[in-house]
């Protein structure tokens, strides 16, 4: 079974008990708890926890600075962040949001139900976690069809396809119609479908070429 590192940050003594109870019948949960900003950052580092969540006011160092300092530091800046706070209100949770926040939990919680709150937001920051790796993937792929496209200049309909061409278009496809970018895996499916009906001797002149500028915009476009 997976364990997934919660670390919380409260200047309440209260209620780092009532998490701590409320998470304690949870088997994929390891729980640590800080008592304010300053050692939640000490500690974050080391301890790499899979989510951060973080009381809003607290007397040393308040939410929005301990967000702030983790940010800054590349061991610790993409770790998921949870506020929780009394102050809920629409606005202020979008502002929090804005500031990085993965979520906002309102207080008071219902201790009964934490855990499975906690599991939700934790699926969540994984598929946003993806999706940043899949834009690094997108951008190396960018850089790689850019390369063949170079490869391709002046090439004869009859020379054989640059090598990994066709599997590079093939997991494009795939991989951008998962994360919504529809048209980029239309685009790349249209480029593999090129390739293999040139590689069979039934493509139309030029078309790879074509499909590939095709697909090189249609990113850049997205």
């Amino acid at each position: 079974m997976t364990t997934y590192r919660i670390l919380h940050v409260d200047g309440d003594t209260l209620m780092r008990e009532m998490v701590e109870l409320a998470l304690d019948l949870e088997p994929a949960f390891a729980l640590m708890s800080a008592a304010d900003g300053q050692e939640a950052l000490a500690m974050a580092p080391d301890w790499a926890p899979n989510l951060i969540l973080c009381d809003l006011v607290m007397p040393d160092m308040d939410g929005t600075a301990v967000l702030a300092q983790l940010r800054k530091n590349q061991a610790t800046a993409r770790m998921p962040f949870i506020f929780m706070t009394a102050r809920a209100e629409p606005d202020e949770v979008a502002r929090l949001k804005s500031l990085g926040a993965l979520a906002v939990i309102a207080k008071p919680f219902n201790p009964a139900t934490l855990a499975a709150t906690l599991r939700g937001h934790l699926r969540d920051a994984r598929l946003a976690a993806a999706g940043y790796n899949f834009g690094e993937r997108l951008r190396s792929d960018t850089l790689a069809l850019t390369a063949f496209r170079a490869t391709l200049h002046g090439r004869q309909d009859t020379s054989p396809m640059p090598e990994g061409l066709q599997s590079c278009a093939h997991k494009l496809a795939g991989a951008a119609g998962v994360f919504g970018l529809k048209n980029v895996s239309r685009s790349a499916s249209a480029l593999e479908e090129s390739i293999i009906a040139q590689s069979a001797g039934r493509g139309t002149p030029g078309k790879v070429e074509s499909s590939l500028d095709a697909l090189l915009a249609c990113i850049e476009r997205k």
